[in-house]
């Protein structure tokens, strides 16, 4: 703990991070602002801002604070750190309620770099240390750019769908999936059906053999005559359209492609964190990578109750003149939040068959639905349960062990 002796020869410096400029404001423990530095971001000018931050300060000592909302301070983070600064990573939560108490409130870069500051001075016992794991930071950016693919693709199926109920309106009939290997064929190489005209099923069923083995001539078969009941649908510049439509698939096929190689270099990184979380059913190489782009080092949290309370999944106590209740949490992390809560989905889902996929889990949410709570509330308990197996996985790197049924009154 810093105490009132040290604050006193402390200087508290808030640095707002951007692309390429960051600012640094230098206050002591009065709140009385010492000197502003501007400087780019670029490692070469990281030693002159450090020499200029030492004039200002003298003999006392540094902290430096951090609101890295974009990444932008990873490299002065990582400079400051291997060099023995003390670096505290700054909530722009906290921030924002500093702005925001002002009676008349503003918003620039040296505001902003006071506000960090004043929340490192009042807060420096109790904010995080800035860490700089390169693993979790590179799952991170892995995760991010295929979540990015995804919803690219999302959009361009949204799109396609548009364009192919001109041409063919009953194009839903010819294939399960319009992304499918088959479907994108079918669409890149007769995105109207003027393309179809010019061949014969034969041909059309030779291409596609190629492509999908399984594939048999009775569906294509039916493609034509789904095309025959549909009528004449050409319009005017058809070939534009048909343009549109190959291009729609050339890039959901360029997306896929390159969703598939993120995955296979996840595949190869994961493992050198020593997580094993895809050993629990329910949790493919998505979903780790995912939590683990959340949660990064486990150790920084000391028990499951905090993780869960990071992510939003804890109550929260509403009192007044000691009067309250204990209600649902809706800050946190909530992209981790939504992972807990689907995954606790798949753990009580049931089979088409009535088989319930994860029988423990199952077992364990029909338990609390028993005892009085909703459905809702029992996905909770769930999800909490989830947050604890996972939690213990991480922290001692081991695989997920089913409960056997004699261990049940302990789950």
């Amino acid at each position: 703990m810093m105490g009132i002796y040290k604050k006193r020869n402390t200087c508290f410096i808030g640095i707002d991070m951007h692309k390429d400029m960051h600012c640094a404001v230098i206050i002591d423990c009065w709140m009385d602002k010492m000197g502003e530095i501007s400087f780019e971001n670029r490692p070469s000018k990281f030693p002159a801002f450090i020499e200029n931050v030492r004039r200002i300060c003298g003999s006392k000592e540094i902290v430096f604070g951090l609101e890295d909302t974009r990444g932008f301070g990873r490299n002065l983070s990582a400079y400051l750190v291997g060099r023995k600064f003390d670096v505290k990573h700054v909530n722009p939560a906290h921030t924002s309620a500093v702005r925001l108490a002002n009676p008349i409130v503003h918003k620039d870069d040296s505001y902003d770099a006071y506000c960090v500051a004043r929340v490192l001075r009042d807060m420096v016992d109790s904010l995080p240390d800035a860490k700089h794991e390169d693993i979790y930071w590179t799952i991170r950016q892995m995760v991010k750019r295929r979540d990015l693919l995804v919803k690219n693709n999302v959009m361009n199926k949204n799109t396609l769908h548009n364009q192919l109920m001109y041409s063919y309106p009953s194009y839903r009939k010819f294939f399960s999936e319009i992304d499918g290997k088959s479907a994108l064929y079918f669409w890149e190489n007769y995105p109207s059906p003027m393309h179809i005209k010019n061949t014969t099923p034969e041909k059309v069923y030779e291409a596609l053999k190629a492509i999908n083995q399984s594939l048999k001539m009775e569906r294509i078969l039916q493609i034509h005559a789904l095309i025959e009941a549909d009528g004449d649908t050409r319009k005017d510049f058809q070939e534009e359209r048909d343009f549109i439509v190959k291009s729609l698939v050339k890039s959901i096929k360029n997306n896929l492609e390159q969703i598939h190689e993120i995955d296979i270099e996840l595949e190869r990184i994961i493992p050198l964190t020593g997580y094993k979380l895809r050993t629990m059913p329910g949790i493919d190489i998505t979903t780790e990578a995912q939590i683990i782009s959340e949660i990064g080092d486990i150790n920084r949290f000391p028990d499951s109750d905090k993780l869960a309370q990071f992510m939003g999944l804890a109550p929260v106590k509403f009192s007044s003149a000691g009067k309250g209740k204990d209600e649902r949490c809706r800050n946190g992390n909530r992209a981790l939040n939504a992972i807990f809560h689907f995954l606790a989905i798949q753990m009580i889902s049931v089979s088409k068959c009535g088989t319930p996929r994860h029988p423990v889990f199952r077992e364990y949410f029909e338990q609390k639905v028993t005892e009085g709570k909703n459905k809702p509330q029992a996905l909770v308990r769930v999800a909490r349960r989830l947050v604890r197996i996972i939690y213990g996985m991480m922290k001692t790197k081991t695989e997920y062990r089913p409960f056997e049924k004699a261990d049940r009154t302990n789950f």
